[in-house]
């Protein structure tokens, strides 16, 4: 009995850690992104490779979602600042699946990186939204450190206003 037990507890957790992985595609280049592919002969490639996933869980036979390859491409050209494409990789389906499972799109390899994207300085670290209050537009516009302060002493200086008023107002 004792025996018996223990083999059906690991072929329990044999089928719990098994899992299904299919190699679908290798690709010399791929990307979900718009690329002025004129300029590619100022791309670099990256110096590691990098992977990007998209999975769905299924509860018994009810799948929770869908997992998507387009989101796995992008997760992985998003992970490295300033990339485009990938180049030299790997698209694979895994999955498992016993009372509860998962499906997903694993896509690995070497980021293309475009270094005008890669070195695009934002014109200033600081942003203030505007509300007009007329349309209930709201503006965005960056701002020099100095402007961001004085628009932060004012909201916090009107905020501070509506909290003394309403405790005179009690």
């Amino acid at each position: 009995m004792r025996t018996l037990s223990g083999r059906i507890l690991v072929c329990g957790l044999l089928a719990l850690l098994s899992s299904c992985t299919l190699r679908m595609v290798d690709f010399t280049a791929i990307s979900t992104k718009s690329i002025d592919w004129s300029r590619a002969g100022e791309f670099k490639r990256g110096s590691s490779r990098v992977e990007g996933e998209d999975s769905a869980l299924m509860i018994l036979i009810i799948p929770l979602g869908i997992p998507h390859m387009k989101e796995a491409i992008d997760r992985a050209i998003e992970s490295v600042p300033g990339a485009v494409a990938l180049v030299d990789g790997v698209v694979s389906s895994r999955g498992f699946w016993l009372l509860i499972g998962e499906s997903a799109y694993v896509v690995e390899g070497t980021p293309l990186i475009d270094p005008m994207i890669a070195s695009a300085d934002l014109p200033s670290n600081h942003i203030v939204a505007r509300l007009d209050e007329t349309s209930g537009e709201v503006e965005l516009s960056y701002v020099d450190e100095a402007e961001y302060e004085r628009v932060r002493g004012q909201a916090i200086g009107a905020r501070t206003m509506e909290v003394d008023s309403s405790e005179v107002s009690r």
